[in-house]
């Protein structure tokens, strides 16, 4: 039997990937603020903590859409709905509508046919 190995050509070739580095909540937060009211550069904040400039982009972008959906949904007096939420209702109300009419369906089909059509 011959014996498969499996490296990817990046190992192959000598270079060794840094191991990935997870930002807290919280972290991401002060990177977003720091950003935000730009007491640090993106390339300050991404050697402060160990990551790359794309990364402190991404937790940017990611915050601001974070900010602008909770915004969006946000009605005054009343509590918001997120978009997940919306999505769930339109898909339940989807779900009830296509029910009534399968049954209403089934009724039709069975006022047409009669009782024997089922077997």
């Amino acid at each position: 039997m011959t014996e498969k190995h499996t490296t990817s050509r990046a190992a192959s070739v000598g270079v060794v990937k840094p191991k990935r580095k997870v930002l807290a909540p919280s972290q991401k937060y002060e990177v977003f603020t720091s950003v935000l009211t730009s007491s640090a550069t993106q390339r300050e904040l991404a050697d402060k903590y160990g990551v790359d400039r794309t990364t402190i982009r991404a937790i940017c972008a990611t915050a601001k859409q974070g900010a602008l959906d909770a915004l969006s949904a946000a009605v005054p007096g009343r509590r918001g709905k997120t978009a997940e939420q919306v999505e769930l209702e339109q898909a339940r109300a989807e779900i009830d509508r296509l029910k009534a009419t399968v049954l209403e369906q089934a009724v039709a089909l069975h006022l047409e046919r009669g009782k024997d059509g089922w077997d």
